[in-house]
Order: structure tokens, then C-alpha cells, then sequence
């Protein structure tokens, strides 16, 4: 059957008849243009389904935001009520006594839509759209192994830039020369711990840091940590490629801007849904970040499951970071870093005028 407006409204209204948690609960706005969205949303953030001529219904979250794509009418009633109970689970739990803005939101979602319809709600958990299986628990501390860098990266801290490298025999001292690394620390074993005792002509190891990185190699990824290269590297697809990279994940911080992004790239091709560059601060709880159904569903059913499994870490970034351990299996050495044993060097450029 072709999805038109009167079915949409018919079937709604079906539903919210009979559950008195969508007794209230509107339709969100139909148009026939992503341009309508101003006119009849207002302010960026709420849904909006725009309905093609052949049936197909798009959801939009701002006027160039498209999240799904959809000609399955349970589909988009299931959206539609994802949105709803997102709305009342936020006003339930930011009144609840001793309860903060965050706590327990994602599970209150979750059993409201159990009421409405318990298939719902088990689309709701896996994070997917087509009653993919829900993720197993993690089972360790979620502040281990990458998310517990989240807070202090958020504030660029040690580094700017993390970056990491996937693929059959890939060597993170290949890939940190590639990225214009000093030759002669990198093959020595210069550790950073060795940069930060470094005395330059009265200049601070703040000042020397952004002229550092660090790098290494933890689980099936190498890493690379660092503030900025030096301009004319060749550390693009093609080179990285030569050296057995199949995958990169790359996340960068502008404290001062608020902007944080996440780059994925696979075989040499961006997985962004052609969504372009891919601010983090689009994550809200409870909501799933990425296309539905797209090329990072993946990632939305990962921090489903991050979600429902530490309702305790109220950060979203320590949330997004476990996600990304969990579907990726993105690590880092906390105890190297932290204790400056991780290897590091210099960029080569900054080390040509060193005595």
C-alpha cells in the first residue's frame, strides 16, 4: 500500500487511540518539500516527514538533516513515536526527584514503547531499524581501554588529533613517517616522557608539544596522537593504502569552537552517508546520530547499547567513545600515556633547526 497523508493520519491516530501515552501526542508535520521545514517545524530539532509522490517518506531533523528514508508505514509510525516518547521521557525524568536531566532517559524511552507496541521497544534497544539482535552488554568497565580519554580530549588534551589505522600487517612507525615524523627518533624509541624532559633554548614542553605526536599500536589498530602536521606530508588515502591500510578513524577537538568531528573511512571511501563532515555535537541521548539504516547504523546500535548498559556516565562524549571501542574495537594505552612511556617524536620540519 501507498503511503499517503491520509494513511499516515489514519494509521496515527489508530495508534494513539489506543495508548494513552500518545493520547496527546501529535503527528509530527507533513510537507512535500524539505524546504517547508521553517514554515511548519519552526526551530531546527524537531521531526518533519516529507512525502514523495511515489509513497516514500523522508524524516528530517533540521532543514538539510535527513535521517531515514522509508516506504514502510510501521517504519515511519515507529519514528514518529520515537520522537514522541523522546519528548515525554525527557519531561519525566528531568521532574523526577533526586533523578538528574540524563539519568535513566533512555530506558524510560524503552519501556514506553514496550507499552505501545513490544516490538517497538525492541527496535528501540537494538538501535537499528529492522529488529537487528541487540548487542551484548560490553562487561567491563566502560572507562577503560579508549572512552576514558573522552574528558580530557574534549579539552585537546594531550592531543588535538587522534587518529587510527587498520589493516593486514600495517606498522605505526611506517605510518608516523608517513605523517612527517623525525626518522631518527622514530627509529630509536624516543618515548614521550623523553620529549617533555627535552630543554629547547628556554622554550616549555607546552610550546614543544605542538611540534610532538605519539603513536603505537593497541589491539588491531595504531594510533597516532598529535596538535598538527606539518604542511606538504603525504598522509593521504593513497599513500596510507601502500603501506596495507584498509580503514581510518579520525577525531579532532576545537575546544574554542565547541566543534568536535568523527571521520571514517573504509577502502578509501568516506562512510558519512553524504552528510560531509560529521560533528559529534550532534549526538543527543537517547537519539541516534547517524542515517537510519545508513552506512553507521552500526555505530547507532552501538551507542544504543552504550546507552542502555551505563546510564551512569552522564558525559556524551564518554558514551560516544565506548560506542566507538565497542563497534570498532578502538583502544589506547592508558597507562603509557599517562606515565609518558607511549613512543613519541618530533615532526621532522620543526626538528631541522635543532642543535
Amino acid at each position: 500500500m501507498q503511503i499517503t497523508e491520509h494513511t499516515l493520519q489514519r494509521a496515527w491516530h489508530q495508534i494513539s487511540a489506543g495508548s494513552d501515552l500518545l493520547d496527546d501526542a501529535m503527528l509530527p508535520p507533513i510537507g512535500t518539500s524539505r524546504d517547508q521545514y521553517a514554515q511548519r517545524v519552526g526551530d531546527p530539532g524537531g521531526l518533519f516527514l516529507v512525502l514523495g509522490e511515489d509513497g516514500t517518506v523522508r524524516g528530517y531533523r533540521g532543514p538539510y538533516q535527513e535521517i531515514f528514508s522509508t516506504g514502510d508505514l510501521d517504519q515511519v509510525l515507529y519514528f514518529a513515536a520515537e520522537e514522541a516518547v523522546h519528548s515525554l521521557a525527557e519531561h519525566i525524568v528531568a521532574r523526577s526527584p533526586g533523578q538528574g536531566p540524563v539519568v535513566n532517559l533512555v530506558t524510560g524511552q524503552a519501556e514506553m514503547l514496550d507499552q505501545i507496541n513490544p516490538a517497538w521497544g525492541s527496535r528501540f534497544r537494538s538501535g537499528g531499524i529492522d529488529g537487528t539482535q541487540t548487542a551484548q552488554p560490553c562487561g567491563h568497565d566502560p572507562l577503560e581501554r579508549f572512552a576514558w580519554i573522552a574528558g580530557a580530549w574534549r579539552e585537546q588534551d594531550p592531543y588535538t588529533n587522534l587518529a587510527f589505522f587498520r589493516g593486514e600487517g600495517i606498522s605505526a612507525e611506517q605510518i608516523a613517517l608517513l605523517h612527517g615524523a623525525d626518522p631518527e627518533q622514530t627509529a630509536t624509541g624516543t618515548r614521550l616522557s623523553d620529549l617533555r624532559s627535552m630543554e629547547g633554548a628556554g622554550r616549555a614542553y607546552e610550546e614543544i608539544a605542538w611540534e610532538t605526536f605519539c603513536f603505537g599500536q593497541a589491539g588491531d589498530w595504531a594510533f597516532l596522537m598529535y596538535h598538527d602536521t606539518p604542511p606538504g606530508t603525504r598522509a593521504n588515502s593513497a599513500a596510507l593504502s601502500t603501506l596495507g591500510v584498509t580503514e581510518i578513524v579520525r577525531l579532532s577537538a576545537c575546544s574554542a569552537k565547541a566543534i568536535y568531528t568523527f571521520d571514517y573511512t573504509r577502502d578509501g571511501r568516506r562512510m558519512d552517508d553524504e552528510w560531509g563532515v560529521l560533528e559529534l555535537i550532534w549526538y543527543e541521548r537517547g537519539r541516534a546520530p547517524y542515517y537510519r539504516g545508513g552506512q553507521l547504523d552500526f555505530l547507532n546500535q552501538a551507542i544504543r547499547r552504550a546507552e542502555l548498559d551505563h546510564p551512569e556516565l552522564t558525559g556524551e562524549f564518554a558514551l560516544y567513545f565506548h560506542a566507538l571501542e565497542n563497534a570498532l574495537g578502538l583502544q589506547l594505552p592508558q597507562q603509557d600515556i599517562q606515565e609518558g612511556t607511549v613512543q613519541a617524536a618530533q615532526w621532522a620540519r620543526s626538528n631541522s633547526g635543532r642543535g
